[in-house]
């Protein structure tokens, strides 16, 4: 086994590598054997293989206590307690029926589900971020280009040059958001994306003439944005030092800059007047706008990567998509962990079958949680989706040759149909189809039976570099 886990670090180390934004000749000797390592990985498994048990895979004791867990957060047994018993046990089984029965109709649906899949071409490097507007979807790549797709027909609508450096994060701005178009001689309907670059600088992009009308130079490069509607509104921005710096949405000025992290900040994420920021060395802050001219963001917590259980990874890459209390982060590890910031209790949720399984980003949509799996062994890949807020597994979904999912944007339509767009190697659209189409959907049975369990003791986690 001991040669099995140095594989699997150095395959996990290379495709961290991959995705950096430069590159010195080492580490592209090094990303060039990741061939030789996948094939003696594949030798030592196939010596190693027998009856295992997968981690994460649990019995019908743990599916009973996951019925149960469900059962304590339904606001409509906690007024029984002191009621009558036999009144309140009919009750607690009709409500578990129920629950039960809308899983099982959700679940029907997703295994009869189809998506038309059609490629985005036109970036010439790995895409590293995407938003969706509309219609329209935007997507930033290592090539230093912004490209604005028209969803309907597949194709490129505007290519926005003018970054330096390889684009690293993108944000929409919010329908509530005060607009600046009068200020920028712009319409007051006009649409707006914020870019940001290695080059350190901010682009604010006008998307129906597709120009920068606005760049924001931050002295840092720059690794994650978000925006913040509340009050003036708020560019959020972090660096590659740890660095979370907010920007006056009016007058484009710096307002407050904070060392928040120790590594970069590869995540913010705004979710009403919080903000969350996630960082390479496993660490989630959560900030709260006070809508002050000046340091117009509080820190409320700040969780370590020994709370998290996200550090001890080279060149780590946390993702984060808040939800209420809870914040889900994809730390390139085969489980998704849900960290409760409030109290700072952490669980994971089974990802991948594997442990040389990744899960890069999960993205929310409505009541449904999406997760990037990708094998290091053999390169395969698959979305994961989840039935919220339980998290109980509904199907994965994935393609021959599909490759590692990056970035992820999800919406619907007017209708309710899904529509995804995935980055990486490739950017791709993913359109829903009636069920009469002839594509489907898998099963990771597998997956099928797991339950959230408490990060205590339930992951073989890597011994740290």
């Amino acid at each position: 086994m001991g040669e099995v886990r140095k594989i699997q670090k150095k395959l996990r180390q290379i495709e961290n590598l991959e995705i950096k934004i430069s590159l010195t000749p080492e580490e592209i000797f090094k990303i060039s054997r990741k061939a030789e390592l996948r094939s003696r990985l594949a030798e030592l498994q196939l010596q190693l293989s027998g009856p295992q048990q997968t981690p994460g895979i649990v019995g019908d004791e743990k599916t009973e206590k996951m019925k149960r867990h469900v059962l304590i957060q339904t606001g409509e047994v906690s007024g029984l307690i002191n009621g009558d018993a036999r009144e309140a046990a009919r009750l607690i089984a009709h409500i578990i029926s129920s629950t039960e029965a809308e899983f099982l109709s959700l679940r029907s649906l997703w295994e009869k589900a189809k998506f038309r899949l059609r490629p985005l071409r036109g970036h010439n490097d790995i895409v590293t971020c995407v938003v969706a507007v509309d219609s329209l979807v935007v997507s930033g790549s290592r090539d230093t280009t912004v490209k604005v797709w028209h969803v309907p027909t597949a194709t490129e609508h505007k290519n926005l040059g003018g970054h330096t450096g390889g684009v690293t994060c993108l944000s929409h701005l919010h329908t509530l958001a005060p607009s600046p178009a009068r200020s920028l001689s712009l319409s007051d309907k006009e649409r707006f994306i914020l870019s940001g670059s290695a080059d350190c600088y901010v682009k604010i992009w006008a998307l129906s003439i597709g120009q920068c009308v606005k760049s924001i130079y931050t002295f840092n490069a720059v690794s994650a944005l978000c925006f913040v509607p509340e009050g003036d509104g708020y560019i959020v921005t972090g660096s590659d030092g740890g660095k979370v710096q907010v920007w006056s949405w009016h007058t484009f000025e710096g307002c407050q800059s904070v060392t928040a992290h120790q590594e970069a900040v590869t995540s913010l994420q705004a979710q009403g007047p919080l903000v969350f920021s996630g960082s390479a060395e496993g660490g989630v802050s959560v900030w709260e706008n006070q809508r002050s001219a000046r340091d117009p963001l509080r820190l409320l917590h700040r969780w370590g990567a020994q709370a998290t259980g996200c550090g001890g990874q080279r060149d780590g890459r946390l993702a984060l998509s808040p939800r209420g209390d809870r914040v889900f982060l994809a730390d390139g590890r085969a489980w998704l962990k849900i960290l409760h910031w409030r109290t700072g209790t952490v669980s994971k949720l089974a990802n991948h079958s594997s442990i040389t399984g990744v899960t890069d980003c999960a993205q929310q949509t409505g009541g449904l949680l999406i997760g990037s799996c990708y094998d290091l062994a053999n390169g395969e890949h698959a979305l994961n989706l989840f039935a919220l807020p339980q998290c109980r597994y509904l199907a994965s979904l994935t393609w021959p040759g599909a490759p590692r999912v990056l970035c992820l944007a999800a919406w619907t339509t007017g209708s309710g149909d899904h529509r995804w767009v995935t980055g990486g190697r490739s950017l791709v659209v993913w359109e829903q189809l009636p069920s009469s189409a002839k594509q489907n959907v898998r099963r990771n049975s597998q997956l099928e039976s797991c339950v959230l369990e408490s990060d205590g003791d339930t992951e073989d986690e890597e011994d740290s570099d």
